[in-house]
This record gives C-alpha cells, structure tokens and sequence, in this order.
C-alpha cells in the first residue's frame, strides 16, 4: 500500500497515523527555536531525519510554526501585484511550506509505524489544525483567481509538459478543494474538514488500541496445535514482552483473516482468533469507532452535497483513472459473478473435506483457510511450514528484492550503519545507479509491535524535486512476526509477496524525476499508484531471481525444482476467496461513501448487512477483507471511495506484465523501457495516457481474470 498523504503546496496533512515509539526522550512542548532539529533541513545525507535528536516534543511547535510560515508564503503570493506568471505564482507556490514538509515527514512515519501516547495526542490536536492550514490555502480566494488567471490564458504561456501538467493539476485541485464556493459556503466546508480530520486521527488511535487489546491469550501450548514451534516461540515472547510469562499472545493484523488460522488444528480457538479479529472495534467501549465511523460517513455526504454532488465518491473520483463510480461499479460488476461461483464451488469441495473426516459440523469463516491450506496441500503436495525455511527475511531482501531490481535496472544497494534510525530494528540502505550515481535513501521497517499500524505501507520522509534539489528518502514498512532471540525470521510466500509490492511502491518514488514536488514519483491516482507495487510482485516468482534468493537459512542449497513447481501451480489456488473478500471490502467502500444526506447511516452493522447483500457478496463463510469498523484504508488512510483502486491496478499491472512476457521477459532493456515509461513519470501526464503509451492500447481485463483462475 501506498500511503497516502493529502498533499499540495509542500504541506502535509498527514491521514495515515497510528502508532510509533520515538526513541528520542519526550518532553513538554518547546518553543520553536534554532535548537529544534526541523529549524532547518537535516544535515545528514539526502536531509535524513536525525532521530539522535529528534525528540516528541520538538513537532508541535515545529509544525505550528510551519504552517505559520506557510500562510505568510501563501499571503504574499496571493496579494502580490503584479500579474500572476507562472514564476510568482506556481513555482513560488511549490517552494512554499518547506518546514511543515520536514516535520510531517517524519512524524508520519513516527505516528504509523513507531507511536506513543504524547505523539497519538499531538496528532489528534494537530490534524483539525492542518485541515483548516489545507482549507487557508485552497480556500483563498485572491491565490485561486491567480491560478485561474493563468489556467485561462494557459495555451499562450509557452510550458513545458510538466509544467502545464502542473498548472492543470492546481487548478482541479483546487475547483475540488471547494474554492469556487461562497464564503458563507466555504466557512461550512471549513468546519466539515476540521472534525473529519479530527475523527479520522481519533479512528486511528481508537483501532491502534482496540487490535492491542484484541489479542488473543492462550494459558495452555496445546491450543496453539499446528502452528509451527517458531510461531508459538514468538506467541510465548509477545506474552512475556506484556508481562503475561507463561503464556502465549497471537496479535492481530489488521485484517479479518489471520495468518494463524491456516495451521492452528483446534477448532475453538481458530474460533476464537477469529472473533477476535471481528470483533475488535465493537466492544462499546471507548475503542469502538463506530460512533466515529457513522459521523464520518455524514460529514463525507455534507461535503459532497455541499460542493455540487450527488455523494462524496462523485467528488472525491474526479481526479482519478476511473473518474465516476458508475465506471467503478461497472468495473467491480465484470468481477463479481465469476468471483462468487469460483467462491461456492470452492466451499463445497472445503465442505467435503470437513464431512470426510468426520467433522460433524458446517464450514465457517475460521475454517475456511484451515482446510484450504489441507486441499492445498493434497492437491499440490505443498505445505506452507515446508517451504518457509526457503524464505529467509533478509535474503529475500537483498537476493530476492534488491536482485530483481538490479536485473531490471541496474540500481545497487549499500547499507549504511551511519544514519541514525527510529527503532532498533530499522535498516537503511544507500541506492545507486547503474553509473554509480546517487539515487536515494531507502528504510526497511518489517517486524510487528504493538504501537504500529497493521498491514504493509511505503512513504517518503524526504520526497524528490529538482526544483528543491532534493532526492528521495522513502520508507517500507511491514508486518511480520519478529522471531525469537537467535532464531531465522522465515516468511511465508505472501509475505514475500508483499515485500515485493512494497518495494514496487519504492521504485517508483526512488525513480522520480520532476522539478516540482507536487507531481514527484508517487503523488498519482490511487487507481494507478498500485499498479507499479503490484507489477513489482511478479518478479517473486521469475525463476531467475526466485533461485537466487530461495535459498534454505539452514543448508544453503535451493529450493527443489519439484517444490518450486508446486508453488507456481499452486499460485491460482483460493483466488476465488482472495478477490471475493477484496470485492466485498471495495463494494463496502462504495456504498459508504455513495451515501446521500437525506440517507445517512444509522446502524454500522445493519447498513454492512444490506450493501453485502445488494452486492450478492453477503457470504458468511468468506467475509469482506476489512469489517467497516476496522477499515483503516476508507476511514484515515486516503483510500476513501478508492479501495477499489487495487482491483483496478491489477488489471493494468497483469495487462503490463503481459507486454514483458510477449518481449522477452526480464531483461535490462524491458527494465529501462518500464522505468523511462512508467515509473519516473511521476504526475507530469494522464496515467490513462502513460499506460496506453506503454502497452500500445488501453488496458484489458482478460490477464487479470485468467491469473486469477476465472477464465
């Protein structure tokens, strides 16, 4: 996943935040002076962040100062007397906010992967501030008639590409933002922004604390039975590290399904685990967010009605590949059919494995990946315990990872030990060209905590523009199960998986090549900046790079032929379920957020009910991948309205990966026409446009339907 950031104008209104430990000492606030570290741009290399100095109380006067800074950037533009040109106005507006960019940069970073109480505070308190900072600017009236003044004349002004990209995307920008409004009107939207920034901050906090205290407790070992022993060590030490010695702690992730369920042999507690994870934001206490979902259901509708639509997905789809959800729902319903007959005929073979042996009851949710994983195994002869040890985290990383890029771009990578890091854990690596230039910093953050955010994630602290002369420093962030002290972290395959979709997301910004950072790397559609993280997944499996980092942590040799083959026959196995539960998250999405404010929501579980229902994806045994109550990409993390996007940069992502295959595959040629085409792009054209000039016409469905086993 690509985290999203609201960005514009080089400030930063930070939407995904959630967690983080700072290393540094805390203390009360400071005022802002020389001796806070953001007082200007780090002197390490790339302008890294020094986490050796940085502590908690350095951001709030740090941020308040930069959005104070900001506006007096911002007023001076808007009332500057000359006529607007593209200098004084567009180039001076990207240079603006260079401050609040440092700050936010880093305390997205802290907030979501490595959080405390003082930063989840500051957070809540900041995020309705930097909403109104947002609506300062896209609101000013005097700034928006001289980006409008330009946008008029714009075919007489001489731009380049990416310069006219730039004045088109302002200007939508902000027509979206509301500046067309009245003031009467804007001081209504204003409100909107400053409490939905507000609930969105909280929901974070509220899920952060309500999947810590949903964690399942095991007082006895033999209720682990099938978990393999460096998972029930790593139960036992998750125990002891919250005081529980003794016992044995399964953490939740942040979706329905859990990792566990697949190898845990008793029945209750798969049950267990399983309420668990769906329960966890629903306990009526004070983590339960639906309160703060249905508020922030409302306020999304007022927004929409507010700004000239009929529902906020209208709105918010505008800039997007897909621009209506009419496109989106067409989109979804091409999927749905097949999905759900490849499902059910799924579970009935599931079923008869139940009934053969003797089961004596019927197949629920926590079941199902229980016996997938038996059919599985008789089927393919494969079994997931069995193939981990080939799948050693680190060597993954730089011979599986790190190996495919070099291959396809001839990038090289070079730890440094020298640059400080939030969290013990944390690496950092120096990227070069393939002529030894300077590329970038790239951070790798992979175990689970408690005070992180679930799922994967990459951002950047440092983003990249030549007009700022800055490159990028970028960050992917995981969650996989620390093992125990001396012993090999083994990942599955899906979590190799994901280590390559989140290094997708990394190239793409390490290959940003604009001048102006509104349009730098990764500040795309959501419907199209997962298609270069997905793309990258494809490599995992290339028998050239797969040999070379699926290597035994214990003898060295590589993994058989023979077992490599089951893998690869076995990976359309339980598609069926993979894209059933994600259509029922993206369907859950949509309704959400095609709400009319005559019709708001009254009931989070009911109104859950009936948009399954009407979706025909109402199906106990395969649940949404997100329950609305912990649905963290709709309600904080800028995917609102925008879950779908996966589905969507699937079919271009298969349909690109199809052009490899008819050209020769991987290769430095393929690599470099990718990266000259796609990747270094950035904003600065139509994504629509990029990709038909990449694959030579527009996107078809047929290759994500056939990898999917549907065709």
């Amino acid at each position: 996943m690509k985290q999203v950031s609201i960005t514009g104008i080089g400030a930063i209104l930070f939407v995904m935040t959630s967690c983080g430990n700072n290393a540094s000492n805390s203390g009360s606030d400071e005022a802002f002076s020389s001796s806070n570290p953001f007082y200007k741009a780090s002197e390490l290399p790339y302008h890294a962040p020094d986490f050796d100095k940085i502590k908690d109380s350095h951001f709030k006067p740090a941020m308040e100062e930069g959005m104070k800074q900001q506006l007096a950037e911002i007023d001076k533009i808007a009332n500057n007397t000359a006529d607007p040109d593209f200098e004084n106005t567009l180039v001076t507006l990207e240079k603006s906010g260079q401050l609040l960019a440092r700050v936010n940069g880093v305390f997205d970073v802290l907030t979501s992967a490595n959080t405390n109480p003082e930063l989840q505070k500051i957070q809540e308190e900041e995020a309705p501030r930097l909403a109104a900072h947002q609506d300062a600017i896209y609101l000013n009236s005097k700034l928006f008639n001289r980006v409008k003044a330009l946008y008029e004349k714009r075919a007489s002004l001489n731009l380049d590409e990416e310069g006219m990209r730039l004045l088109e995307w302002y200007h939508l920008q902000f027509k979206i933002a509301g500046a067309d409004l009245s003031d009467q009107d804007k001081d209504k939207l204003k409100k909107l922004n400053e409490e939905e920034a507000g609930l969105s901050a909280k929901f974070t906090n509220q899920l952060l604390a309500a999947a810590k205290n949903g964690a399942v407790r095991l007082n006895a070992k033999d209720e682990l039975s099938g978990l393999p022993d460096e998972a029930v060590d790593a139960a036992a030490e998750d125990a002891k590290a919250r005081k529980k010695d003794g016992k044995w702690v399964l953490a939740l992730q942040n979706t329905t399904q859990q990792p566990e369920l697949q190898s845990l042999n008793n029945r209750a507690t798969r049950q267990k685990l399983f309420e668990a994870s769906w329960s966890r934001a629903e306990k009526k206490d004070a983590n339960d967010t639906r309160p703060t979902i249905l508020r922030l259901a409302e306020i999304r509708a007022q927004k929409a009605a507010l700004l000239g639509f009929k529902n906020y997905a209208e709105w918010t789809l505008q800039d997007q590949m897909a621009k209506t959800p009419e496109a989106v729902t067409a989109f979804l319903g091409k999927l749905v059919p097949a999905s759900v007959a490849k499902v059910q005929g799924d579970a009935k073979e599931l079923q008869a494995v139940v009934d053969k042996q003797k089961g004596g009851f019927t197949l629920e949710a926590w079941d199902w990946d229980y016996y997938a994983s038996q059919v599985k195994k008789e089927r393919f002869d494969l079994d997931d315990n069995e193939i981990k040890p080939y799948f050693e985290l680190n060597n993954v990383l730089e011979k599986g990872v790190f190996y495919a890029a070099t291959q396809l771009y001839g990038i090289t990578f070079k730890e440094r030990k020298d640059i400080p890091v939030y969290q013990e854990d944390v690496r950092v690596f120096e990227v070069f060209d393939k002529d030894n230039s300077t590329i970038g910093l790239f951070y790798t953050d992979f175990f689970k905590r408690d005070n992180k955010s679930g799922g994967a994630w990459m951002n950047n602290m440092v983003g990249q523009s030549k007009l700022l002369g800055t490159k990028p420093v970028i960050y992917n962030v995981c969650n996989y199960t620390k093992p125990a002290k001396g012993q090999p972290a083994l990942i599955s395959f899906d979590d190799v998986t994901t280590m390559f979709h989140e290094f997708g997301h990394a190239l793409h910004g390490l290959f940003a090549n604009q001048t102006y950072p509104s349009l730098s790397g990764t500040n795309v559609s959501r419907d199209f900046v997962e298609f270069p993280s997905q793309f990258n997944e494809h490599w995992a499996l290339d028998p050239k790079v797969f040999q070379n980092y699926a290597v035994h942590y214990k003898s060295g040799e590589r993994m058989p032929q023979q077992l490599v083959d089951k893998i690869k026959k076995a990976a359309v196995f339980n598609q069926g379920y993979g894209l059933t539960e994600v259509l029922a998250a993206a369907k859950l999405d949509m309704s959400w957020h095609t709400l009319a404010t005559e019709a708001p929501a009254k009931d989070v579980n009911e109104f859950e009910k009936k948009a399954l229902t009407n979706a025909g994806l109402n199906l106990a045994q395969v649940p949404p991948r997100y329950r609305s109550s912990y649905f963290l990409h709709i309600w904080s993390n800028g995917y609102s309205a925008g879950y779908y996007a996966y589905l969507w940069a699937e079919m271009l992502d298969h349909d690109a990966y199809a052009w490899f295959e008819e050209n020769g595959g991987l290769n430095p040629e393929n690599g470099q026409r990718f990266r000259d085409m796609i990747l270094s792009k950035g904003n600065t054209g139509d994504p629509a446009v990029l990709f038909k000039n990449f694959r030579g016409r527009d996107p078809k469905i047929e290759p994500l339907l056939r990898n999917k086993g549907l065709l």
